[in-house]
């Protein structure tokens, strides 16, 4: 594949996973593999760096504080690229609930100009039972709903697992640095007019206990922002 593909995960104590997940990519052709380690208290940087990964450190936690470090540091290695408007950014978690090696299905409608950016549907795919939460189908159903009413485009899911081009991506000046990342990627995306389309993908319980989806604060927390995110971006618009 002529794309440069790079896989930024961003990592919070995932030192039990981090490295199945890095292995289980596939490497024939992705350019190089970016954990960024989001002020873990464990030792996920050092099982990653051992593992084979490019491993940044973001001490501010938040999900879209390590997406963006990770996507900054891409920006620098291509900068000098001439032909980086071909480059793919994949975004996957550290907790190997995603298949890595569906990596090759979501980067294909991107390589042949087909789409813009792929969301990994977790909805539309198969997943073991119960490796959703029931907040976690609630709060994906609300937020696709006023997606669709807002906007008029219709997603099933704001799974983490995503594959967008470079380009795009930086165009959309990213700027959540919690739980709003994903759905204002894809609201963005939608008021930008980018090409967007989602491929089933497969989901499996994660390693570990998750840090959002398994407390009531976490759930609260992330519930809250990504309505605040989706209401904020349609008053913005409106402007």
């Amino acid at each position: 594949m002529s794309n440069p593909v790079y896989v930024i995960i961003p990592a919070y104590n995932e030192e039990k996973s981090i490295a199945k997940v890095i292995e289980a990519i596939p490497l024939h052709f992705v350019e190089e593999i970016i954990v960024v380690n989001n002020a873990s208290t464990d030792t996920t940087a050092s099982v990653a760096k051992k593992a084979g990964a490019t491993v940044l450190t973001e001490q501010r936690k938040g999900y879209g504080y390590a997406c963006l470090k990770g996507i900054a540091y891409v920006a620098e290695r291509e900068k000098s690229n001439v032909n980086s408007q071909k480059t793919i950014v994949v975004f996957m978690d550290g907790d190997f609930s995603d298949y890595p090696e569906d990596i090759k299905h979501l980067i294909v409608p991107i390589a042949t100009d087909c789409s813009d950016l792929v969301i990994g549907s977790r909805v539309l795919g198969k997943r073991e039972k119960g490796a959703l939460t029931p907040q976690q189908v609630f709060g994906n159903w609300l937020a696709t709903k006023l997606i669709k009413l807002f906007y008029g485009v219709r997603f099933t899911d704001l799974g983490p697992f995503r594959a967008i081009s470079l380009q795009k991506l930086l165009a959309l000046n990213m700027q959540d640095k919690t739980y709003g990342w994903t759905v204002e990627m894809q609201v963005k995306a939608t008021i930008q007019g980018i090409r967007c389309s989602e491929i089933p993908v497969n989901y499996r319980k994660r390693i570990g206990v998750s840090k959002v989806s398994g407390t009531v604060k976490g759930t609260l927390m992330a519930g809250y922002k990504i309505l605040f995110t989706i209401l904020k971006l349609r008053l913005q618009h409106r402007r």
